[in-house]
């Protein structure tokens, strides 16, 4: 076991998967010699070269169509996109073809190509460096979107992402990228792509989250427990597709269900999770199912106190569980 931040745990994982499979390459904006604006790719390119790490324009649609091109002709390309908010010009070549490729071939083509993608607030990155892209990904099929909170998560997943003979969009909150530590194992492991865990086993009431609200939410499960609230904290891990069996069954064993999330509410991945809950667990709860996110206008407000009204936070998630917990 070797304690690592977020940001390493994606750095170690690419430079043991490239080093694992020739096929496996990286391209973006400023991968190479500045090392990714976050430095995921720090020393890659001294490692593997120009041809295996490749600085792109600053065209997020070629970025993907490149990397599209090559993962259908055998390469296994992990395509960056610097922030989440400039993901906009790739639509096409993720939505309209990426997730379309193996249906519309009958099998006969795959595009096994990863996409990363930082994104989410709390770093004062403001309007157009901090929104949150989940659900337009997580309503298309032939994609499927990962969300790694922790440095365990962030390596498995990933690992998962690259091997994947489907393209994967993986979400990495930008504020875990350095706040978060914890320990990985050295040797190779990979987590199922659709599979969420409870990292905190409760009895009274059960919390769906994922990303940052991760950690906010294990800290109001923590404060509520000092009342003599047993929170369960469920990380979906994975978005599309979601893990119904573990929802279904944390949700009807506390009997009471509580979804966080950082992005607004409306048609959302906290939308999809209440649906599910309420189709398969309705008589076995004793409570609404209820969800908490920020104000439905269009994040992120740039001013830290705005910024800290917008987002969910320990305290309001704690506020919210007392108040479901008491119904």
């Amino acid at each position: 076991m070797a304690e690592q931040t977020v940001i390493e745990a994606v750095r170690q994982t690419m430079l043991a998967e490239m080093k694992r499979d020739d096929s496996v390459i990286v391209l973006g904006e400023d991968v190479g010699s500045r090392g990714g604006v976050f430095l995921a790719t720090d020393g890659l390119v001294e490692e593997f070269g120009e041809n295996r790490v490749i600085d792109t324009p600053l065209a997020e649609s070629s970025i993907c169509g490149v990397a599209l091109g090559a993962a259908v002709n055998g390469m296994r390309p992990i395509a960056e996109i610097q922030f989440a908010d400039f993901v906009w010009p790739a639509i096409n070549q993720l939505v309209g073809e990426a997730s379309k490729v193996r249906y519309g071939t009958n099998g006969v083509k795959n595009a096994p190509m990863t996409v990363r993608v930082p994104y989410g607030g709390g770093v004062r990155g403001g309007l157009y460096h901090s929104q949150s892209i989940e659900v337009l990904f997580a309503h298309t099929p032939g994609l499927s979107v990962v969300a790694p909170a922790t440095p365990y998560d962030a390596k498995g997943l990933l690992v998962s992402a690259i091997r994947s003979n489907d393209p994967v969009i993986v979400l990495e909150h930008k504020r875990t990228y350095r706040l978060v530590k914890g320990d990985v194992p050295e040797e190779n492991y990979s987590i199922p792509i659709g599979n969420a865990e409870i990292k905190r086993p409760g009895s009274d009431l059960s919390i769906f989250t994922y990303g940052l609200m991760l950690h906010y939410s294990l800290q109001a499960a923590e404060m509520a427990a000092a009342s003599g609230l047993n929170v369960e904290v469920v990380d979906l891990r994975t978005l599309r597709p979601l893990d119904e069996e573990t929802i279904a069954e944390s949700a009807s064993r506390t009997g009471k269900a509580l979804i966080i999330q950082e992005d607004t509410p409306a048609v959302s991945i906290s939308s999809e999770v209440a649906a599910i809950i309420g189709e398969k667990c309705f008589f076995d709860l004793d409570g609404p199912i209820t969800r908490l996110g920020p104000p439905e206008i269009p994040p992120m407000p740039f001013s830290p106190v705005q910024e800290a009204a917008f987002m969910p936070s320990p305290e309001k998630i704690l506020d919210a569980i007392n108040k479901l917990a008491q119904i």
